[in-house]
């Protein structure tokens, strides 16, 4: 009986839930008076179950796969406006004991240069990051207690928020690394960070420990409730991914909107974000050898669909996309993105040597934030570097509540707005700049509340007169 408050992955993910919501798709997806009925649903901006959206991915009638497009476009303006949040990852070790056969830095990989980022380096790192205009940072690490002890992120996190640089600043780091126990959530939290962010890799739990065949990783329950740990631990924005191609999407797809389902149900909050990474190239890792990847449409309709189901929540799209994927899913629901991304350990200070190769995956969109910033602009979109709902408490259930309100715009918009006017004043080239400045002053008469305007305009003042003394 499949139960969406157990706190059991093999109940809160049933693998039995997941094939009859399966089958119930393919006996319905042809069923237009059905999915005219969902997209109805849908349209209330409430979201849909894991089986009601699974019928929307079977279903193959273009007219309403062009719905389905045209509604997250829609649902992702009245959620988060056209505001796009930049970030950044940064690697700092490479070192892992797990056996992932999708990932260089599984354990037996002789390939790849092993490496670890000092203190001194990551300051290097996060001064080239600063000097970029990046203020969001995910750091990423191998699983390793002796080369990446919990004591190590913590330091490293310690380390990223005392450099100020010129006008730079990292206003908030991210946590991407394995799953752990309460009381190190509980250290992560009080170290300051924002969202704790674990990928699943895949929900079939045959498959998952197939593909985790040897190390810590191999534990599909330990893996699968780390967020039920961290949101004990206090944590309470929690992002969530699967690694499309490891297994058959459709699946991934219905385990994914199972965990959302399931963290709502029991904490009270879903997930700040999900992201959709796709199976990429790297040292020793062909694509290829995996049979279950996805087309650029497949891969659309899923970004679409996400949107929809689960209407509050982030998305994130990595430079793992290339420029086209990223304009395409960026319109159908995407508020998040990286930029000037390296995945290697370390690589923004100084280009890593090429007889050396840390990288976790190949890039494909390997703009400058500059280009990436000119661009999102271009097509209409604010970059954000807002940190301020991290610095004023804006987060879990207090987030959820203004995010499904829609009143999380009176907050986002002004600050994006005046994030990317320091962007503009300290980093910006000159084409990127009168852009902006253009953006800056569109946006802001279209601001409804007359009091919001004037506050932001008077923000925007002292940006340009140098004053920084106000949080975003």
């Amino acid at each position: 009986m499949y139960d969406v408050n157990s706190m059991k992955a093999e109940e809160f993910i049933s693998d039995e839930e997941i094939r009859a919501s399966l089958a119930y798709a393919d006996e319905h997806c042809q069923d237009l008076e059905l999915v005219d009925a969902l997209l109805k649903k849908a349209e209330e901006r409430k979201g849909l179950n894991h089986r009601e959206a699974s019928v929307l991915l079977a279903c193959q009638d273009p007219e309403r796969i062009q719905r389905m497009y045209d509604l997250a476009e829609q649902i992702k303006k009245d959620f988060y406006g056209n505001r796009i949040v930049m970030f950044a990852p940064l690697y700092l070790s490479d070192y892992c004991v797990n056996g992932c056969v999708y990932c260089p830095y599984h354990a037996g990989n002789k390939g790849i240069t092993r490496k670890k980022l000092s203190q001194d380096d990551i300051r290097r790192e996060v001064i080239a990051l600063q000097d970029m205009g990046h203020k969001r940072l995910a750091i990423e690490t191998g699983e390793d207690p002796v080369n990446n002890p919990i004591e190590y992120v913590l330091e490293s996190i310690k380390t990223i928020y005392s450099i100020q640089h010129k006008n730079g600043a990292i206003r908030r780091v991210n946590v991407n690394i394995a799953a752990t126990t309460v009381e190190n959530y509980r250290k992560l939290k009080e170290a300051g960070i924002g969202t704790y962010i674990l990928f699943q890799e895949t929900y079939h739990k045959d498959s998952y420990e197939k593909l985790h065949p040897t190390g810590p990783k191999h534990n599909y329950a330990w893996h699968t409730e780390a967020m039920d740990r961290a949101m004990e631990g206090g944590i309470d924005d929690v992002g969530l991914g699967v690694l499309f191609g490891l297994e058959l999407y459709r699946y991934e797809f219905a385990g994914l909107l199972m965990h959302a389902e399931h963290l709502e149900a029991v904490h009270g909050v879903g997930p700040h974000t999900i992201s959709v990474p796709r199976v990429k190239r790297a040292e020793g890792i062909d694509p290829a050898s995996f049979d279950n990847g996805i087309d650029d449409e497949t891969f659309a309709k899923i970004c679409a669909l996400i949107r929809i189901c689960v209407p509050y929540t982030g998305m994130i799209i990595s430079t793992r996309e290339s420029e086209a994927v990223r304009e395409k899913v960026i319109r159908l629901g995407v508020s998040q993105i990286s930029g000037a991304s390296r995945t290697s350990v370390g690589g923004y200070a100084e280009e890593e040597p090429e007889d050396e190769c840390s990288e976790q995956f190949d890039v494909s969109d390997k703009r400058t934030l500059d280009e990436v910033v000119r661009w999102l602009m271009e097509m209409g979109y604010i970059p954000s570097f807002c940190t301020a709902c991290y610095r004023e408490g804006r987060t879990g259930d207090r987030f959820m509540s203004l995010c499904k309100s829609g009143q999380i715009q009176n907050c986002c918009h002004p600050n994006a707005l005046m994030t990317l006017k320091e962007y503009l004043m300290d980093y910006a080239s000159e084409e990127t700049k009168a852009i902006g400045e253009k953006l800056i002053q569109a946006e802001l008469a279209n601001i409804p509340r007359e009091r919001t305007r004037e506050i932001c305009a008077d923000h925007l003042k002292k940006i340009e007169e140098g004053i920084r003394d106000f949080r975003f």
